[in-house]
């Protein structure tokens, strides 16, 4: 059974916000919930690095922020239930993986199943996992791209809701085509989640 979010009709939906790293992502949506485009408000930043710089950026623009350090754990499952009680305290209506290095447990996952995004790098279902845009140039594919989806428990095979497109260049390397990727990304989780703020739970999000 999914968690209850704490937000009552009336509220702005709540963000809880997953990182490892810089956290461009994480700014993109923080900044678009601060200035109104996006109807939400972040309550918590979670990074599962101590040294991840996302951390001082969301501390920078008035958020709340957490580290988890997952090398403390003796396992992922104790990780995540680690994760999973610190979510309760906020009750977020999502939890949106931006950067976030760390596979979920199963039961992570169906704990707060429907209510988990995530942005994947590639034209899912092609290239899950990692080093995607390597993989698309090798294959000679046209273009690239990024996906938002709900998270499964299976790695990158939940329901899209969102994707955008990116041309493959002659001259392209994997450095640059990511950079070009990662600029609509910003673009794309933000519109992504304009979809699912104010709905709750898979559903809601599906034909």
């Amino acid at each position: 059974m999914s968690e209850a979010s704490s937000s009552v009709p009336g509220q702005q939906p709540t963000l809880a916000i997953l990182i490892s790293g810089r956290g461009s992502n994480m700014l993109a949506i923080a900044k678009a919930c601060q200035t109104g485009q996006l109807a939400a408000r972040v309550s918590l930043v979670v990074s599962n690095r101590p040294e991840a710089a996302g951390i001082a950026a969301a501390s920078a623009l008035g958020l709340d922020t957490a580290v988890i350090d997952h090398t403390a754990f003796d396992s992922r499952r104790d990780f995540d239930q680690a994760l999973h009680e610190r979510l309760l305290v906020v009750r977020p209506d999502w939890i949106v993986l931006a950067g976030f290095m760390r596979i979920l447990t199963r039961s992570f996952v169906e704990r707060w199943e429907g209510r988990i995004l995530n942005i994947h790098p590639s034209l899912l279902p092609r290239y899950p996992g990692l080093d995607t845009h390597a993989r698309a140039i090798a294959a000679g594919d046209s273009h690239a791209g990024a996906s938002v989806h709900i998270v499964s428990p299976e790695l990158d095979a939940g329901p899209v809701i969102a994707q955008v497109q990116v041309p493959i260049l002659p001259d392209d390397t994997t450095e640059s085509l990511a950079q070009r990727v990662l600029k609509e990304e910003h673009t794309l989780y933000i519109q992504a989640l304009q979809q699912c703020v104010g709905r709750h739970g898979l559903a809601s999000l599906l034909p």
